[in-house]
């Protein structure tokens, strides 16, 4: 399993854009679940994407995660007025 501090330096060099567009992320292991909780917040916009343990092995490695990328977009669009 992949340390919180590790992973969250990999999704914000993945995404850039997570911190050029003042998204607050956090990142932290539900145990009941047993995946990755990525809590993305800008303003009063929040959403939660919970990424696998897999899913988080393919973003250690360097390679995006589609969903996660997805679940960006959609706050900093929805954030921006633009609803899709």
């Amino acid at each position: 399993m992949h340390e919180k501090q590790k992973l969250y330096k990999k999704i914000v060099t993945l995404y850039p854009e997570i911190l050029a567009n003042d998204i607050r992320v956090d990142v932290a292991f539900d145990d009941t679940k047993e995946s990755w909780v990525v809590d993305l917040k800008k303003g009063s916009r929040e959403l939660k994407h919970y990424l696998d343990v897999s899913d988080a092995d393919t973003c250690m490695e360097g390679k995006q995660c589609v969903s996660l990328g997805l679940e960006i977009a959609q706050l900093k669009n929805n954030y921006a007025g633009k609803q899709y």
